[in-house]
């Protein structure tokens, strides 16, 4: 009994399906988001080379005139395989972006040569989601073989299944590499934020030290204006030796108060800068030329070494001149007489930048005082006030720049300040 036509067309189906079933079950298995893209590549190059039975399959990405093996059935050895594609059957693929099958390309080269020792040849092209051809499914057989369309078919599945996932895995590094800018951008803002905020609070924190120090220098400056006067009168007397030294020692500690409440005004009020250009070099060759005129410098010997070429800056000149002489007068007090007081300008790595240091090889800073040397009434002299380098301190960050202070036996103080350059 025959076979009516419905009857042969649903033999037809059902032996379509039982040939497809495999294949469906092959790629719906397949998930590069189990592994890395490699592995999923390599699996799709092998599925295609067992469902097919051929030789040799191939995954292929294309660029410009290259072509690049991501992935093979075969053991290429180590290192990335990278071919030509000129004169090749993957260049044909790529160049009409459509599948390509040759029996025999050995005795056919019309449409490019094959690998030494292989004859037939089918090619499919990976398309991107923009419809570009990154890349190949490559295949091929020793000796030549005829391929049928579903074959064709078939291992378009799989480059279909291969350009989404390539997609999909490019996709997710550059969300991955935009996420970490993001990130990255986040923290730097976060940081300038709160720097930011830090900063204002410090400035709201100093006015209001500077508008109750000034209320306070100034009701503590008229009566020791009028105490200093009546005892500058007492000079003037006839006194026996005791009372001559407790008035010598009043004095003084009056004028170590005077001193004292004048600091604390400098370092209180804000920072007004009233800025200009200045070219380094000429500014600090003659600024140290005068301060060798200081009693802390007296038979001790300062060396400037200057920049080639000069740079300039935007300063305030008598703002950075009490800079120097505080910094050139401490380093002098650290050294014996004779010893040398070193100010070298430099420029900062890869930064615009100068770098003004300030080096004695005196009795360096104590370890557990350097972290605190800037911070107000921190002071390793027992008759000093604690607040000289913690107004250089606010006169450079001022300038927009930044003050470091390192110190050990070994190299003795370093002190360095950097400021920007002005661009020409």
């Amino acid at each position: 009994m025959g076979l009516s036509p419905q009857d042969h067309s649903n033999c037809q189906s059902q032996h379509t399906w039982q040939q497809a079933q495999p294949i469906l079950e092959i790629l719906s298995s397949l998930s590069y988001r189990s592994g890395k893209l490699d592995n999923y590549l390599q699996a799709i190059a092998q599925e295609v080379s067992c469902l097919l039975e051929l030789d040799w399959s191939v995954v292929t990405l294309c660029r410009e005139d290259e072509e690049r093996v991501m992935a093979s059935n075969l053991d290429l050895g180590e290192g990335p395989k990278i071919y030509s594609l000129h004169g090749s059957l993957t260049n044909t693929v790529v160049q009409t972006g459509q599948s390509l099958c040759v029996e025999d390309a050995m005795s056919n080269s019309e449409y490019g040569k094959p690998p030494p020792g292989y004859h037939a040849y089918l090619g499919v092209p990976l398309r991107a989601c923009g419809g570009e051809v990154m890349g190949t499914i490559c295949s091929f057989c020793i000796l030549p073989r005829q391929f049928t369309l579903d074959e064709v078919r078939t291992v378009e599945l799989f480059a279909e299944r291969a350009a989404t996932a390539i997609d999909n895995y490019n996709l997710y590094h550059q969300q991955l590499r935009f996420n970490q800018a993001l990130e990255a951008e986040v923290e730097k803002r976060t940081s300038e934020l709160k720097e930011a905020q830090a900063q204002l609070i410090e400035r709201e924190r100093l006015a209001a030290i500077g508008e109750f120090a000034a209320m306070i220098v100034h009701e503590i400056r008229n009566p020791m204006t009028t105490i200093m006067m009546g005892l500058k009168a007492l000079t003037k007397l006839t006194l026996c030796d005791r009372d001559q030294t407790r008035l010598r020692l009043a004095l003084e500690e009056s004028n170590r108060l005077q001193k004292l409440l004048k600091e604390i005004l400098l370092y209180a009020k804000p920072q007004l800068l009233q800025l200009e250009q200045m070219e380094l070099n000429s500014f600090l060759e003659e600024l140290l030329a005068n301060l060798c005129q200081m009693p802390e410098a007296q038979r001790r010997h300062i060396k400037f070494i200057p920049l080639q070429p000069t740079v300039t800056i935007m300063g305030d000149k008598d703002k950075l001149k009490q800079v120097l002489v505080n910094l050139v007068g401490n380093a002098c007090e650290a050294i014996a007489p004779g010893e040398v007081v070193t100010c070298t300008l430099a420029l900062e790595n890869e930064s615009d930048c100068v770098c003004l240091t300030v080096h004695n090889g005196g009795v360096p800073i104590p370890a557990e005082v350097l972290p605190k040397i800037t911070q107000p009434f921190c002071s390793t002299k027992p008759e000093g006030t604690g607040l000289g380098l913690a107004i250089v301190k606010r006169i450079i960050e001022a300038h927009q720049g930044n003050l470091s202070i390192e110190s050990d036996s070994e190299q003795g103080t370093i002190i360095s300040i950097t400021l920007p350059i002005v661009m020409s």
